[in-house]
This record gives C-alpha cells, sequence and structure tokens, in this order.
C-alpha cells in the first residue's frame, strides 16, 4: 500500500475500509520474487522483510495455494495464459472474494468473481 494514489476512487475504499480483510496470495509472493531474481523488478528491500510488514504485521492476511486453488485454475475461461493471475482469479473465485485490479484483461473475468476498480 505504498502508492494508494495509484488507486481508482472505489478502490481505495474498499482497501482502507477497516471492516474488508486484505489478503496477499502466494501466487503473487512467488511471481514477485521470479521477477525479481531475473532484474525486471527492484523491491529495495529483500522480500522476506516486505513480507515481515505487510503480512507478519501489516494489514494483510496470507493466502496459501490450495489444492482446490489449483483444480479451479481449469475451470476458468482462457482470457488470460498469465498463470499467476489465472491463480489469483480461481483463488478469489473459490474463496468468496472480492479482486481489486485495473488489468483490463483481468476484469474480463467479472461474471465468475467481484472485481473492484
Amino acid at each position: 500500500m505504498e502508492s494508494p494514489e495509484k488507486l481508482s476512487g472505489r478502490a481505495f475504499d474498499v482497501c482502507f475500509d477497516p471492516t474488508n480483510s486484505l489478503y496477499l496470495s502466494a501466487a503473487s509472493l512467488w511471481e514477485i520474487q521470479i521477477k525479481s531474481q531475473l532484474g525486471k523488478l527492484d523491491l529495495g528491500m529483500p522480500l522476506s522483510d516486505i513480507v515481515k510488514a505487510e503480512v507478519t504485521n501489516g494489514p494483510f492476511g496470507f493466502l496459501p495455494i490450495r489444492a482446490d486453488h489449483v483444480l479451479a485454475v481449469g475451470d476458468l475461461p482462457t482470457h488470460h495464459s498469465d498463470p499467476f493471475d489465472r491463480m489469483l482469479i480461481a483463488q478469489a473465485r473459490s474463496e468468496n472474494m472480492e479482486f481489486v485490479t485495473a488489468d483490463r484483461i483481468m476484469q474480463q473475468y467479472a461474471s465468475l468473481i467481484r472485481i473492484v476498480w
């Protein structure tokens, strides 16, 4: 949540509403770690420190990848070919969660999950 000004008004309201729970998926951590190791993403600090700050001591809960999430990917239409993004959609659907994204491709899953932007 370092740049809340980048969120739409609706996304900001949802993310900063104290009655809502926020989650960080293992899929996102995995993708961030890969991009960081490839030099495509400069985190400025070790990912473990970010996780500690945001998940252990911060506002986010941790959402592991479970077998039912993996199987739910098979039920998704192929709007998106990115495996990490497809996992995020499958998790949101399996957990009946709203999904915050500005990604127009991921917004094509709005018939399956509630997209917030």
